[in-house]
């Protein structure tokens, strides 16, 4: 008798575990590559011939939040996805520098990624797109908690069919090259709708890693038509990879309403570093671009979606960053972060929803190329940026009053640039040198 009432208690204790499980939200991140910040009509400094050319990104930001200071943790391509894919700033573990063609290093494989933690909370999990973390089969996307990989090892390639592609500039399939074929932008958001589709006995994970606006810039002919009103030139090129990034968008989120799908998935759009200026992107209204530690370069467009949790319309003024995104994606899958993971991001749920109306005031910090390089830290709307140029001494901004970053207010508050520059010593105390130099 006992022994059939403690296998009841066992079996309503799994079917209330699957029950609870089966709501956990899907999370599906789509992320841009060098795009400019003024570059979506969902900012409110969008560049005027940019306004209606990007509707389904910026639904997502009318549906859901718009982040009016949000960041990445590092100011290129690869240290800024080490950092988000962790939760932890890349410096701690030597990601300062892009990885090198070829290179035989990668992520640390001392750290965990936040996919490997949803993997093992029962989600499945996909990659699509560009990685640029690794190349060797230990740091392959299939050994850091992707289920399924869709796409290139490195950072960027041609947007049409290739001659011979290297290894590592062929689109795979979990290590299997897969054919030449069609424009990048496409495959990657046709592959998006194949793992949709195929997918739904269990909550996912999914990101999708667009190489689009990064360059080459290798725009399909209709989308240059359709920006007749910009003058024929880098700019309109660099549009083109912008509009057909948000056609792919738009048919990713369709397909999510054709799954039916859409109202128990959390949606993320961001980019992964300020805009490339230099091939084209308007990073509006700030200074600087990517590799810079300007605002251009690390202050990036973000926005989320998530029905039923955050209401239509949102806006968020609090510093955030990249880092917060894990704990976030954590909490939403109904598990709270091990003090022993050291994650330096925070979780955003609570201010997501509504129940809390702001973030515990905290630090932020960027750091460029090791000890030697250019570092920065915000806290509320103060930014001290230390160049450590020969000549050059580290710079204070209001940002509420300074966006731009033009004037220098270190003499009118020696106590709060003496205050960042200590919280930067403290924190660079912490990181380690980087394990390779500046790479392509």
């Amino acid at each position: 008798m006992i022994r059939i009432a403690l296998h009841a208690v066992l079996l309503v204790t799994l079917i209330t575990t699957l029950a609870v499980a089966d709501d956990r939200p899907n999370i599906l991140v789509l992320y841009s590559d060098d795009a400019g910040y003024g570059d979506f009509g969902f900012q409110p400094d969008c560049v005027p011939e940019m306004k209606q050319m990007t509707p389904h990104i910026d639904s997502i930001a009318s549906d859901g939040v718009r982040f009016s200071n949000a960041y990445m943790s590092g100011c290129v391509c690869s240290p800024s996805r080490a950092g988000l894919m962790v939760g932890r700033y890349q410096q701690r573990f030597g990601h300062d520098n892009n990885l090198p063609p070829g290179s035989k290093l990668g992520l640390s494989l001392d750290e965990t990624f936040g996919a490997s933690r949803l993997q093992q909370l029962g989600y499945h999990t996909g990659l699509i797109g560009k990685w640029h973390l690794g190349y060797a089969d230990a740091y392959h996307p299939n050994a850091r908690g992707f289920d399924w990989f869709y796409g290139l090892l490195q950072g960027s390639r041609s947007y049409y069919p290739l001659q011979k592609p290297s290894p590592h500039q062929v689109i795979q399939e979990d290590g299997k090259a897969t054919a030449e074929r069609g424009y990048v932008t496409d495959r990657f958001g046709d592959a998006a709708c194949e793992f949709l589709r195929r997918e739904h006995d269990r909550p996912f994970f999914l990101f999708v890693s667009f190489t689009a606006p990064h360059g080459p810039n290798q725009p399909k002919e209709a989308d240059l038509d359709r920006l007749s009103h910009i003058a024929p030139g880098r700019r309109r090129r660099h549009c083109g990879l912008t509009v057909a990034l948000d056609d792919n968008v738009g048919k990713i989120l369709e397909c999510l309403d054709e799954q039916r799908l859409a109202d128990n998935t959390l949606v993320i759009f961001t980019n992964d570093n300020g805009g490339q200026t230099q091939t084209g992107a308007n990073n509006n209204p700030l200074s600087g671009h990517k590799g810079e530690l300007l605002e251009g370069g690390i202050r990036v467009p973000m926005a989320m979606r998530w029905p039923g949790k955050i209401d239509a319309g949102t806006v968020i003024d609090d510093p955030v960053i990249s880092l917060d995104l894990v704990p976030t994606f954590l909490s939403a899958a109904g598990t709270t972060p091990s003090d022993a993971w050291q994650l330096d991001g925070t979780n955003l749920t609570g201010r997501l929803t509504g129940e809390l109306t702001s973030l515990p005031d905290r630090p932020l910090f960027w750091r460029k190329g090791g000890s030697q390089g250019a570092r920065a830290i915000r806290q509320g709307n103060w930014k001290l940026l230390d160049l450590r140029t020969e000549g050059s001494t580290a710079q204070l901004f209001d940002l509420a009053s300074d966006p731009k970053e033009q004037r220098d207010v270190s003499a009118a508050h020696p106590e709060t640039a003496k205050s960042l520059a200590e919280k930067l010593d403290a924190w660079e105390a912490e990181l380690i040198e980087p394990r390779w130099g500046p790479g392509a």
